[in-house]
C-alpha cells in the first residue's frame, strides 16, 4: 500500500476566487497546492474585456502571499455582444487563456451571459482559428426542464450541435455531473475535454434533500443520481487524457448559503487534492492521479507542465467546520468529516 505520494505540482482548470476582502480570505488556500488556476470571470461586473481582465489578475497576485508560486490564468466572459476582435488580442498579449460560455442564468452571476449560441458565432469562429479554449457551463436555462435534466438537454440541443459545427473548437465541459456528458466526451474528437470536481465524485443528490434541505451540498450544476456520480468516477480513474481536474471551488458567507434562498457552491480549496486522492485511493487508481491532476490539462491547452512536486501522505485529516475567510465564515467541503489524505507540501 502507497502511504506517500509525490505528483508533479498540479493546476486548478475551473476556481471562482471571488473579489474583495473574501479574495484575500480564500485565494491562498488555492495557491498553496496549485501552480496556475483557470479563474472564472463571473464577477459583478462581470470579466467582459481585457482590461478588466488584466485589473482582476493584478488584484489575485496581490491577494497571494509572495512566497506562493502562482498564476492565474484569466478568462474571458461572453455576452451576446462579445467583441471578437478584443478578445483575440486579449488572448494574442497573455491577458485571456480561455473564454467562458454562460447560458444567461444558468448560475451565479450569469444574468449578462449568452441568450442564444448562435449571437457569439463570430467570436467562437476567431477562437478556433487562433486556438483559444472555450470553457462551458452545460445547462440549459428553460423553466420548463426539470434541473436534473438541463445538462442532458444542453448537450442534445446545443453542445453537440457547437462540436459539428465547429470541430477545429477546442472545448472544455466543465464541472460534468452525468453519465451523458462521460458518454458524450468519451464519443467526441481530442477537441473536447471534461473536467470534474471533487463535490461530484462524493456526493450524489442525497446529499441535498435526505435529512433536511442541506444548502452547504447546493451547487450548480446540481449532484445528480448514484449512477451519475459512479459514472464519473470511472471517468477520471480511467486514465483517459480528457479528464483533468477543476475543482470549481465557490466559496460563500455561510449566511448566505444558511438563507432562505441559499446560495450555489462548495468551497473545497483547502481540502481538494485530498479530497481527490481519496477517491482515486478507494477506486484503486492512484496511479492515473498525477495524470488528472497535473498533465491532462495543461496538455489540453497547449501550456508546459509544471517543473516543481507536490506531496501527500496517507493520514486521517478532520475537516473543521468553518474557515475564516477575511472576515467572511466559509463552510468547507467535507466539513466536519475526515479525509484519508493530508497535502504535506
Amino acid at each position: 500500500m502507497t502511504d506517500t505520494l509525490t505528483i508533479r505540482r498540479p493546476d486548478d482548470w475551473h476556481v471562482h476566487l471571488r473579489d474583495g476582502d473574501i479574495l484575500r480570505g480564500v485565494a491562498p488556500y488555492t495557491a498553496r497546492q496549485f501552480a496556475r488556476a483557470i479563474v472564472m470571470p463571473n464577477l459583478s461586473p462581470p470579466v467582459t474585456d481585457r482590461h478588466r481582465a488584466a485589473d482582476y489578475r493584478a488584484r489575485i497576485m496581490a491577494a497571494v502571499p509572495e512566497s506562493m508560486a502562482f498564476t492565474p490564468l484569466m478568462t474571458c466572459y461572453l455576452t451576446d455582444d462579445t467583441d471578437p476582435a478584443d478578445v483575440a488580442e486579449g488572448f494574442a498579449n497573455g491577458v485571456f487563456t480561455a473564454a467562458k460560455l454562460y447560458p444567461a442564468n444558468a448560475t451565479t452571476n450569469s444574468a449578462h451571459g449568452v441568450t442564444d449560441v448562435a449571437n457569439i458565432m463570430p467570436v467562437l469562429e476567431r477562437m478556433a482559428e487562433i486556438g483559444m479554449v472555450l470553457c462551458v457551463h452545460g445547462e440549459v436555462t428553460d423553466a420548463h426542464v426539470d434541473v436534473f435534466d438541463r445538462e442532458k438537454e444542453f448537450i442534445d440541443r446545443t453542445l453537440a450541435l457547437l462540436v459539428e459545427r465547429l470541430p477545429q473548437l477546442k472545448v472544455v465541459f466543465e464541472h460534468i455531473t452525468t453519465s451523458d456528458a462521460v458518454d458524450f466526451v468519451d464519443a467526441s474528437g481530442p477537441q473536447v475535454a471534461a473536467t470534474v470536481t471533487p463535490q461530484h465524485l462524493w456526493i450524489n443528490r442525497n446529499a441535498m434533500l435526505v435529512g433536511g434541505i442541506r444548502p452547504h451540498a447546493y451547487c450548480l450544476p446540481v449532484a445528480k443520481r448514484e449512477e451519475h456520480r459512479l459514472a464519473l468516477r470511472r471517468a477520471v480513474t480511467s486514465g483517459s487524457a480528457k479528464y483533468f481536474l477543476g475543482t470549481d471551488s465557490a466559496p460563500h458567507d455561510r449566511a448566505a448559503k444558511e438563507s432562505a434562498c441559499g446560495c450555489a457552491g462548495i468551497f473545497n480549496a483547502p481540502h481538494a487534492l485530498e479530497s481527490y486522492a481519496t477517491v482515486f485511493d478507494q477506486e484503486g487508481a492512484l496511479e492515473h492521479f498525477e495524470a488528472f491532476a497535473s498533465e491532462n490539462g495543461p496538455r489540453f491547452y497547449g501550456l508546459p507542465l509544471n517543473e516543481g512536486t507536490v506531496t501527500l501522505e496517507r493520514a486521517e485529516v478532520q475537516v473543521v467546520d468553518t474557515i475564516d475567510a477575511a472576515g467572511t465564515p466559509v463552510v468547507p467541503f467535507h466539513a466536519g468529516e475526515t479525509i484519508g489524505w493530508r497535502f504535506v507540501g
